[in-house]
C-alpha cells in the first residue's frame, strides 16, 4: 500500500454509507447515487495526500454535491432496451416502505430544493455553508429551503401514514 492508504480505507469504511445516502436523497436513484458516491471517493484519493490534513469528509461531500448538481446540467441520455432490470422479489420491510414514502415526498421538490433540503437537514449544515456549497445566495438558500419544507409538509399530509402509524417530523420541526 502507498502512504496514507489505510487511512483512506478508514476514511471510505466511515464516510461512505452517509454519503450514498446523501446522492441517493439528492437523485432519487440508488445506480446514480453509487456512481456519484464512487466519483467523490475517486477524485478525494486523487487529492488525498492533501485532502487529508484538513476536512476529508467536507472536501467528498462537496464532490459528491458539485458532481451531482453538474448532472443536473448535462443529463446522461438513457436509451430503453428490451430486457427489463434484475427486480427484487418478496416481502417489503416498513424500512422500505417508509423510504419510499418519504422519496415520494421528496420527489415533489426540485433538484435544487431537494440539494439544499439534504445538505441542511440531513448534514446539518449553516444556511451560509449551503449557499457555499451550491453557489448560490444566502437568501436563496433561505427562501428555496423554505418552500421545499412546505412543499414536503403538504406532499406529506397527503401521503397514507407511515408503518407504525405516526407521522413522520418535516425538517424545521413543524
Amino acid at each position: 500500500m502507498a502512504r496514507g492508504d489505510a487511512e483512506f480505507v478508514e476514511f471510505v469504511h466511515a464516510a461512505s454509507g452517509r454519503l450514498a445516502h446523501a446522492a441517493y436523497l439528492m437523485t432519487g436513484d440508488h445506480h446514480q447515487a453509487e456512481d456519484a458516491t464512487q466519483t467523490a471517493l475517486v477524485r478525494t484519493y486523487a487529492s488525498w495526500s492533501r485532502v487529508r490534513r484538513d476536512d476529508p469528509y467536507a472536501y467528498t461531500r462537496r464532490v459528491l454535491v458539485n458532481h451531482i448538481v453538474d448532472n443536473w446540467r448535462r443529463p446522461i441520455r438513457e436509451y430503453p432496451t428490451d430486457e427489463l432490470p434484475q427486480q427484487r422479489r418478496g416481502d417489503v420491510a416498513d424500512e422500505v416502505t417508509a423510504r419510499r414514502w418519504l422519496q415520494a415526498a421528496l420527489g415533489t421538490l426540485t433538484a435544487r430544493e431537494r440539494a439544499i433540503v439534504v445538505l441542511r437537514y440531513l448534514f446539518d449544515l449553516p444556511e451560509a455553508q449551503v449557499a457555499r456549497e451550491l453557489d448560490v445566495s444566502l437568501g436563496t438558500v433561505k427562501s428555496t429551503s423554505s418552500r421545499a419544507l412546505e412543499k414536503l409538509r403538504q406532499a406529506l399530509g397527503e401521503q397514507p401514514r407511515p408503518p407504525g402509524g405516526r407521522v413522520a417530523s418535516t425538517p424545521g420541526g413543524r
